[in-house]
């Protein structure tokens, strides 16, 4: 972790490093850029988008947990980032005490999405195939530990079924795989799945979040479709390095959700399925610390070792 530095009051004075701690084109890659090009207008400042991949976001996160906290290197991440401490034994960061949250940028709900032979059209009809034939039916994901199989793994233990779990090597060979019918459904992003929907390739019975979304109107939520309780959204935030001072931090998310409030920027965020909120600082880390106490929950009831 790197030494406490003192507010700059002419902040920011010069270019901001931006990591995003996965690869370039993926859903944190898209959330950052907007941001980025956002706040370098606002500010007249570059805000510089590094793309730092590797060991499951890992690397970048560690990148920034061990840079100077002033302000001037920011992350970018996502629901992976609350999920690593379950999955991982020697993780040389840890979110709750080496970051400084700043805002939880956006959410993407997720949608069950079920191959169109499956013999169900709603998610209660989907519950009780599953539950008359357990260990049939089976789910892909983009690899084991990944969020899109913890996600699948938390909707079994909702729905108290028993569903195979086949992994991919990416998502979109999983979702592929969705489309053969060699796999039956799964909790997956939106963005991807719901133009097959519209397209009539997958059927889908709801979407995850508490509440209906407004590009996909028509779909109930899993509460309302007899599933109570069950949510998965995917969430996008910022964070800085621990013990970055506490006027830097409010300025950039004053700046930050201000920006968010603006018509082209949501208009931009809802073009990919995301959902802006723009947390405050303080309930995006109580929020954090939440994050990782469920996920552990679902890694020690689903029986997935550590790596």
């Amino acid at each position: 972790m790197g030494q406490p530095a003192h507010a700059d009051p002419a902040f920011p004075a010069k270019p901001v490093r931006m990591v995003v701690p996965l690869a370039p084109g993926g859903g944190s890659d898209i959330v950052g850029r907007i941001v980025a090009q956002a706040l370098g207008e606002q500010w007249d400042q570059q805000v510089v988008v590094d793309n730092r991949p590797g060991a499951g976001g890992t690397m970048g996160n560690d990148i920034v947990a061990k840079s100077v906290p002033d302000g001037y290197t920011v992350l970018v991440s996502s629901s992976t980032m609350a999920i690593g401490p379950a999955l991982y034994k020697n993780l040389s960061s840890d979110i709750l005490r080496d970051f400084a949250a700043v805002t939880m940028i956006a959410e993407q709900p997720s949608i069950i999405a079920v191959n169109t032979k499956v013999p169900a059209k709603s998610l209660a009809e989907l519950v009780a195939l599953f539950k008359a034939q357990p260990g049939k039916y089976a789910f892909g994901s983009a690899g084991n530990g990944t969020a899109s199989h913890l996600a699948n793994e938390l909707f079994k233990l909702s729905a108290k079924v028993d569903t195979l779990h086949v992994p991919y090597k990416s998502a979109g060979l999983a979702s592929t795989g969705l489309l053969s019918g060699e796999i039956q459904f799964m909790v997956t992003n939106m963005a991807t799945a719901l133009p097959l929907v519209r397209a009539g390739r997958l059927n889908g019975v709801a979407v995850t979040s508490t509440k209906r979304v407004a590009a996909a109107a028509e779909l109930p939520t899993a509460s309302e479709a007899g599933l109570p309780g069950f949510e998965y959204t995917t969430w996008y935030g910022m964070l800085a390095p621990a013990g970055t001072p506490k006027p830097v931090v409010t300025r950039i998310y004053n700046d930050l959700s201000g920006l968010m409030r603006l018509p082209r920027i949501q208009e931009r965020f809802s073009a990919q399925g995301l959902e802006v909120r723009g947390t405050s600082p303080q309930d995006f880390g109580k929020y954090l610390a939440v994050e990782v106490a469920r996920w552990q929950q679902v890694v020690n009831a689903a029986g997935i070792q550590k790596q």
